[in-house]
């Protein structure tokens, strides 16, 4: 098998596997081990880690790899990030997206799954990387699937503790109905305020749950402590 195929495989397979949790972030990850497990040379498995760490999926740690654990403070930071390409986005949306593009977006809101949760193996198309390509504009949609890997496991996490997947879900329609009225004020404030609760309901499950999924290998760093520590 080439060296391409190979890397692009591994780099899919490992991909999905963090992405589904299957991999627990803080998880360490061994070239040798990849290369015995799916008889790959080492050229390959240190591409498809590569791409990874792009993705800020994996880390190096000294001369290893690691799952990247989850950061809190890189939460704040995407958070900070979102508020102004989203807005962006979805001022331009009311500009450029026709009526049928909407109205497709609207479809599909109506589907079973949950947008809110990011097991790429199992779900459609993210509901704000489609919002992001009725902006017409491709480095803006870059910059949301970035982010929304980079948030993928959170918001996992966060709907298999919180109903936040039915709440994410009014919101976007709620964001929907103002795109639909061309009103890119309240569109670009609903947006913001999504946002916001996002990662109110993100960062609350994950400080209340915390001891729990650090007992299941999950390793969460960053300033923010949760409150039980604070007291001591």
């Amino acid at each position: 098998m080439p060296d391409a195929s190979q890397t692009t495989l591994l780099y899919q397979s490992l991909r999905v596997a963090i992405l589904d949790l299957d991999l627990a972030p803080g998880q360490r990850l061994t070239e040798r081990g990849l290369e015995a497990e799916w008889g790959a040379s080492r050229t390959p498995v240190r591409a498809a880690l590569a791409r990874l760490e792009g993705e800020g999926l994996a880390q190096r740690v000294g001369r290893g790899w690691i799952v990247s654990p989850i950061d809190l403070d890189e939460l704040e930071a995407l958070a900070e990030f979102r508020e102004t390409i989203e807005s962006a986005v979805v001022r331009l949306a009311v500009q450029r997206a026709t009526d049928a593009e909407l109205g497709a977006l609207e479809a599909q809101l109506r589907t079973p799954h949950s947008a809110e949760v990011p097991n790429e193996a199992h779900i459609g198309p993210d509901f704000h990387v489609e919002l992001a390509k009725l902006s017409g504009n491709h480095f803006l949609v870059s910059a949301v699937e970035g982010i929304m890997t980079r948030l993928a496991r959170t918001r996992w996490l966060e709907v298999r503790v919180t109903s936040g997947g039915e709440v994410a879900g009014n919101e976007h329609e709620d964001i929907l109905r103002a795109l639909i009225a061309r009103d890119a004020a309240a569109a670009a404030e609903l947006a913001v305020a999504h946002i916001r609760h996002t990662m109110e309901r993100v960062t609350d499950s994950l400080r209340t749950n915390r001891r729990g999924f650090t007992a299941r290998g999950m390793a969460i760093v960053g300033k923010q402590t949760p409150p039980q520590q604070q007291r001591r």
